[in-house]
């Protein structure tokens, strides 16, 4: 039976649950439940903190999890990337106030305030830096105010939160973090940790392309199908109206209505679109 982790709490646990059963698999029906049995796919799920799940994958004592990169960098667990998740984006940044640094080399020397010593860490070492590494639980804004660190490093959004503490962004991003599959360094493939891993793959097709079907004269057929290439080609069908085709191809779901205004242009019509509910390329 493969064994999985997935995050208890937090705001990776309800979309890793919700793609898992977009993808064919049983979840747990009570949030207090921390295991859920899926038998006829043979699959355990193990609801965990997402902390945690790296160190059980990176065990071997799970077979795979669902969990953020920050929190597999930040481990330094021996478990590795296996799929980008698209779900659950972060931005890590440093910080400090304006008149004591600018660029990411003047960090070097400085004292660092984070909750996330791995991924700082890592990023010092990539970048030929040095650092003393301040480990702080919770928000570290305050740290350069109250005199424990230079710098902070910490996910950034809007940065409003940085700003009312004095502070400016320094840098390029040190790291753009997504919800990622993740299994051990090492481990085989294969069996149903290839087909859980195409499930996904399928999932993430579906949300991110819709099916676009029209009508379009056959003389207009290259042009239309440059603007509807498909994965791999359109499926073209002769219409009873002599001079027709109908064409169907997947497109990007963020680029449907630009197509679709473009092929009307063009001379399309009975435009319309389908989504997708799986797939497998």
């Amino acid at each position: 039976m493969l064994r999985i982790a997935i995050p208890n709490k937090g705001t990776l646990s309800a979309p890793a649950a919700r793609m898992l059963r977009e993808a064919g698999y049983a979840q747990r029906t009570d949030d207090r439940d921390l295991v859920c049995r899926d038998e006829v796919n043979d699959v355990e799920f193990f609801y965990l903190r997402p902390r945690d799940i790296t160190t059980y994958v990176g065990s071997g004592d799970l077979d795979l999890g669902i969990t953020g990169r920050d929190l597999l960098v930040d481990a330094g667990a021996q478990a590795e990337e296996v799929l980008d998740l698209d779900f659950g984006g972060a931005t890590f940044r440093f910080a400090a106030r304006p008149e004591t640094l600018s660029t990411v080399q003047e960090i070097n020397g400085r004292r660092i305030a984070t909750s996330y010593p791995g991924v700082v860490e890592r990023y010092l070492a990539e970048h030929g830096l040095t650092g003393d590494v301040v480990r702080l639980d919770g928000a570290v804004e305050n740290a350069v105010r109250l005199g424990v660190a230079d710098v902070v490093a910490d996910v950034v959004s809007t940065g409003a939160t940085l700003r009312q503490a004095g502070l400016a962004i320094v840098g390029e991003p040190l790291l753009r973090s997504m919800a990622v599959l993740i299994r051990r360094i090492g481990a085989p493939g294969g069996g149903q940790i290839d087909q859980l891993t195409r499930r996904l793959q399928g999932v993430l097709v579906a949300r991110r392309y819709v099916m676009l079907a029209y009508d379009v004269r056959a003389d207009l057929l290259d042009q239309a199908s440059a603007l509807t290439p498909g994965i791999e080609s359109p499926t073209i069908s002769p219409l009873h109206r002599e001079g027709w085709v109908a064409v169907e191809a997947m497109v990007r779901r963020a680029e449907m209505h630009r197509i679709m205004d473009e092929l009307y242009d063009l001379g399309a019509r009975a435009i319309l679109v389908t989504d997708i509910a799986a797939c497998r390329l």
